[in-house]
């Protein structure tokens, strides 16, 4: 059986409200007390939404506000489940955490840092009763462990509204051990503790990375099943969470480190180095190579785990010639990798990020190997087939279903699914469904949102040996699944295309239709209009299978190769869409 799942979904609604009271809890943060008949059920362009809910301590809300002043534009679309982040070049988001929810009142409490020239902070320190907001979220609670000993809760200012809502709540009965660094005592507040809490103010400037991982240090934590919760500037994080799990030991599910904020300014060894060369204000990709070869070899890890190692013993430790680990030095030191010289080497910041498993994915993961494919972009355009395939003399889908981890990390890539799968869950085409098949990597993801919205249809799965061995062990209670395929009322296949060519494509909506009379097509016919590479999400697509995204016009085609017919499209959201296919017959409109 799979393990808890560490988080609750809930809809995701545009709410307005407007400002209530405004208090200045420290001389550094602003409360914002917030009300309105959207925080209730309400009804908006004739789509009913649920009321406002945020049970839990770190939940966080999608403020927008606009960089011109027109808030109206940069509002994104309301869909009857979910949100479409249209296009819109005035819009600034910041996620703020909910400091007190009272539903019998119909308010909601946000605490501003003010002491800062960012969008929200100056929109709070002028905020007058009145004035409207609106936001979005949140789209999730973090559930957690059922069984605990304590908990660590540590951050800066920016964590105060998650800590001390967490305090005061109490959502789980144990001693509670709070850090928090402020720039100056006037940032303390008073804290709900309690007998056991132990709590620990630091004075050191936001983002000070040193100082936060130092009083992390020096918290002498308890025995037992323990729990760690922190939440900073996103790099000063970064040592924090190697020393938790790589010196303490903690599991990674019983580690929660958020960045609430980044730091604007460049980081000292990058401002310090000398420019790159650049052809037309492209960016080389050899730094890019350089750092992937520091992940392959082990050179990351080998100085996460011995700090201040001399380059001969790194080398020997690697299996590389000093010499070799020399040519990399240079670049991985100006771009902030490590720091030191050759009787002692560190990691920098960029190194400590190189530590957290999704952003390494960018070098030496899935994601790596597609951007690789892309040295053969411009003979696979020629040919007219997927630069993948060009390069690797198979494709993609060929590829995944050998190789575990790879489809692991497409099952990763899905897991953001469940939060817009809502709207065809909430679709009226389940009436009647006593069977349904699933395949893609989506699909532990559909499992979960048919479980959430109260779903119980038997479950198959068809897929290959090693994707199904895969989904087996993320699918909450596996053993109810069926893993041999067949027939079924209804099949799902979520993000099953999205490494498939258009002929495999082709094949399994064959196969499908041998089974069942009705299929729904979970995929991203858009980029994600929130992404910042958003302009490269065709250009993925393409990379993997040959096709950009497949909008509405690439499904039917498919579909009509294939006897289905398209009956509908249900928006989900992000750019995703389930489009839901029948045998024969004539075409929705």
């Amino acid at each position: 059986m799979a393990a808890q799942r560490a988080f609750t979904t809930h809809p995701l609604v545009l709410r307005r409200v407007t400002v209530r009271r405004v208090t200045d809890v420290t001389p550094r943060m602003r409360r914002v007390v917030l009300g309105g008949d959207q925080l209730r059920p309400f009804t908006r362009d004739g789509i009913d939404h649920p009321a406002f809910a945020a049970p839990g301590f770190d939940d966080h809300v999608k403020v927008i506000l606009a960089s011109d002043g027109d808030v109206r534009a940069a509002l994104p679309a309301q869909l009857p489940h979910g949100i479409e982040w249209t296009p819109a070049e005035n819009r600034l988001t910041r996620d703020y955490t909910p400091r007190r929810v009272d539903a019998a009142a119909g308010e909601v409490d946000l605490d501003f840092v003010t002491h800062g020239d960012g969008p929200a902070a100056a929109w709070a320190a002028s905020a007058r009763e009145g004035d409207e907001l609106w936001f979005v979220g949140p789209k999730s609670s973090l559930r957690l462990p059922e069984r605990l000993d304590w908990i660590l809760l540590a951050g800066d200012e920016t964590a105060l509204p998650a800590i001390g809502r967490f305090l005061d709540e109490r959502p789980v009965d144990v001693p509670a051990h709070v850090l928090v660094t402020v720039p100056d005592d006037s940032a303390r507040q008073e804290l709900a503790s309690r007998e056991g809490d132990t709590v620990t103010w630091v004075v050191a400037e936001p983002g000070d990375a040193a100082a936060l991982e130092a009083a992390v240090r020096e918290l002498p934590l308890p025995e037992g099943d323990g729990y760690a919760w922190a939440a900073a500037e996103s790099r000063a994080l970064l040592p924090v969470r190697r020393y938790l799990l790589r010196e303490r030991g903690l599991p990674k599910d019983r580690l929660n480190v958020t960045g609430y904020w980044h730091r604007a300014e460049t980081a000292p060894a990058e401002a310090e180095a000398p420019a790159a060369p650049e052809a037309a204000g492209v960016p080389s990709p050899v730094p890019w190579l350089v750092a992937r070869a520091a992940l392959q070899l082990g050179v990351v890890d080998a100085v996460a785990d011995a700090p201040g190692i001399p380059l001969g013993t790194l080398a020997a430790r690697v299996g590389v010639p000093a010499a070799g680990i020399g040519v990399l030095l240079p670049l991985l030191a100006a771009h902030g990798v490590v720091v030191g010289d050759e009787d002692g080497l560190r990691l920098g910041a960029a190194g400590e990020e190189l530590l957290d498993d999704h952003e390494r994915e960018e070098y030496v993961g899935h994601e790596a190997e597609l951007l690789l494919a892309l040295t053969e972009l411009a003979p696979a355009l020629r040919e007219g087939v997927a630069p993948w395939q060009r390069a690797s003399g198979g494709t993609l889908h060929e590829a995944v279903v050998r190789d575990a981890e790879r489809y692991g990390e497409l099952v990763e890539e899905c897991e953001q699914l469940v939060f817009l799968l809502s709207g065809l869950t909430a679709d009226p085409l389940w009436s009647g469904v006593g069977t349904c098949l699933l395949t893609g990597p989506g699909s532990a993801s559909v499992v979960a949102a048919l479980d959430d919205a109260g779903h119980r249809p038997a479950l198959r799965v068809t897929e290959d040996d090693v994707p199904a061995g895969v989904l087996r062990a993320r699918v909450t209670a596996a053993e109810r699944v069926d893993w041999t395929g067949g027939p079924a009322d209804i099949a799902v296949a979520a993000k099953a295309l999205a490494h498939r060519t258009d002929e495999e494509a082709a094949a399994l909506l064959e196969r499908l239709a041998g089974w069942v009379p009705r299929v729904v097509l979970v995929e991203a016919s858009r980029p994600d209009g929130l992404s910042p590479h958003a302009a490269e999400a065709a250009l993925h697509a393409y990379a993997a299978t040959g096709a950009p995204l497949r909008d509405a016009t690439a499904i039917t085609a498919l579909a009509a190769r294939t006897g289905w017919q398209v009956r509908r499209v249900i928006p989900l959201g992000w750019g995703a869409e389930a489009t839901v296919l029948e045998r024969g017959g004539t075409a929705a409109v």
